[in-house]
């Protein structure tokens, strides 16, 4: 009896490697692909290209230190891929039987954004790794970053930093205040649950989760966070 469960253990487990070496190869695939289709300058190009491009030099400071703090608060350290967010989002799934949680990096999401699908597919997400490498051997942080709130969703049809903030708020991004900065900041996460338009109630309690994340990553101060959310 023993030698039968350590034989269907051992199968098990080759079943597990080989299933694991097809998704990675078809994600492999899957890149190459992408990128032989439309090449990696081209693509930044073509977002650089787009009206209302705003470089981070040109926005309110707090605003992608805002980005930064909620969406990806060890972007500056990894190298397109947080392992330690790949092992909650992992451990998240596993709990729920879905795959709610993504661990996705900010460059991660560039790479969707760029060239993939919102569909949630392993093989999908083995691209967007080898995508996010590829960037990151390309780009600095700062390069990535800027790419990323410019071409990133918000809601309401607006793609891009530019379009939402005259979109929401009938201004250009340099001109937001440090309540629009945290309150937009948290949009992309879900775009139609927390767009100010459709849920305002959902959308403030987003604000607080990020004003949060600028209080805990040291951006900001506990006085600083109640002055913002009081719109001062």
């Amino acid at each position: 009896m023993r030698k039968i469960f350590k034989g269907l253990a051992a199968a098990l487990v080759l079943v597990v490697v080989l299933t694991v070496l097809g998704v990675g190869v078809d994600g492999w695939r899957l890149y190459r692909n992408a990128v032989e289709q439309t090449g990696i300058e081209q693509a930044v190009e073509q977002v650089r290209a787009q009206e209302g491009y705003t470089p981070l030099d040109q926005l309110p400071a707090l605003y992608p230190q805002a980005v930064v703090a909620v969406e990806d608060r060890r972007f500056y350290d990894h190298n397109g891929v947080d392992p330690i967010a790949i092992a909650r989002a992992v451990w998240v799934n596993l709990r729920t039987g879905s795959l709610a949680e993504g661990g996705s990096t900010l460059t991660q999401q560039l790479a969707k954004n760029l060239y993939f699908t919102q569909e949630k597919k392993f093989t999908r997400k083995v691209a967007e790794v080898f995508t996010a490498w590829d960037l990151e051997r390309r780009y600095t942080k700062d390069e990535i970053l800027e790419l990323y709130i410019n071409s990133i969703y918000y809601g309401e049809g607006y793609y891009g930093i530019c379009s939402a903030s005259r979109g929401y708020f009938g201004k250009d991004p340099t001109e937001m205040t440090d309540y629009e900065c945290t309150l937009l900041a948290g949009v992309p996460n879900a775009p139609s649950v927390y767009a100010p338009t459709v849920n305002p109630d959902l959308a403030a309690q987003r604000q607080r989760q990020v004003v949060d994340s600028l209080v805990d990553t040291g951006c900001i101060t506990e006085q600083q966070a109640q002055e913002i959310l009081a719109g001062e």
